[in-house]
């Protein structure tokens, strides 16, 4: 009798890559980044509302330092250390680097996407980490903050975008 195991893992690891660009572009469960970002003038997307500590473009400019940092990680195949400070990745956004910023984001995830279904996704690449959760890791984290953008939109008064939000 054959050993069932290696046909499991082949069936997991594909559905994880399915899972990992839904992760990072959403879509399904919560709203899609395009869909966040969508409508967004450059005055807005720089504004801090009151009493909230980041403008749309600071959190995307963060996201896009920690997708950069993690896409040298897996693209070089070496371990990297982490920054001294959190604020080292925080970089500051004038109003002439928001339409930079925006399209670097979209060009990260374009270079994400091409990882997201390797085949040595289990494959350790920093530290204890495998490239799977190193990109798992991350898609949670541009989530986590495009909950902010969406946020950071409703108390400017510039939600739901032309399109719709998550709203019926």
């Amino acid at each position: 009798m054959t050993d069932p195991q290696p046909d499991r893992n082949e069936r997991a690891q594909l559905a994880f890559a399915r899972l990992l660009p839904k992760l990072f572009r959403g879509g399904q469960a919560f709203v899609g980044v395009e869909a966040a970002l969508s409508g967004l003038d450059t005055a807005t997307a720089v504004r801090r509302p009151e009493h909230l500590p980041h403008s749309v473009a600071e959190l995307v400019a963060h996201v896009n330092w920690w997708n950069r940092w993690m896409l040298d990680v897996i693209e070089g195949g070496q371990p990297m250390p982490y920054p001294k400070h959190a604020a080292d990745t925080w970089p500051a956004v004038r109003e002439e680097d928001w339409s930079r910023v925006r399209n670097e984001f979209y060009e990260l995830l374009a270079r994400i996407d091409t990882h997201t279904a390797r085949p040595d996704l289990a494959n350790p690449v920093n530290h204890d980490e495998t490239i799977g959760e190193l990109l798992a890791d991350f898609a949670l984290h541009t989530a986590h903050h495009f909950g902010q953008v969406i946020t950071v939109r409703q108390a400017l008064g510039a939600w739901p975008p032309p399109g719709g939000g998550d709203t019926w």
